[in-house]
């Protein structure tokens, strides 16, 4: 995929796991600056995780140590997302969604309602599942469920 000006990438961020980062990584490859979406308290309530989620304070702080360790905070903007769309519904200069096969129909169901708003398709840079050790998807809840450590490594 080429280089866009910026990209939007949205989540939970939630216990920060390898494929968290192999997302952010390709937004970075992929976007000049990169909207990084972090869903709010409210939204995460709303979203009826099967397992607590760590305070947006928490989950923002981790996030912006991993984007100053890879050098890449300067390029970041994060901003709090309080329902699926953020800014990808306005007129905000997004060029690129990057999503996770898990979140690819909701990149899907962004553009369908921008077609409707007569706003230009945003392109679409889809990523697969990061593996765990036994081949199944890195997630947070496997990890908050002790199945496996945030690189993916089986812990039972």
């Amino acid at each position: 995929m080429s280089k866009f000006k910026t990209v939007a990438v949205g989540g939970t961020f939630d216990q920060l796991h390898r494929g968290h980062k192999t997302l952010l990584k390709k937004a970075f490859e992929t976007g000049e600056k990169v909207l990084i979406g972090l869903c709010t308290d409210d939204f995460v309530k709303k979203m009826k995780k099967p397992h607590a989620v760590a305070p947006y304070y928490q989950r923002l702080e981790d996030l912006r140590i991993f984007l100053l360790i890879n050098g890449w905070l300067e390029k970041a903007e994060i901003v709090p997302l309080n329902d699926a769309y953020g800014v990808t519904l306005s007129k905000a200069p997004v060029d690129a969604l990057i999503v996770s096969k898990e979140t690819e129909p909701m990149a899907t169901q962004i553009n369908m309602k921008r077609k409707q708003m007569s706003l230009p398709p945003l392109k679409i840079a889809t990523i697969n599942m990061v593996p765990s050790e036994n081949h199944a998807a890195i997630s947070t809840t496997r990890i908050r469920q002790g199945e496996i450590d945030r690189d993916g490594h089986v812990l039972s």
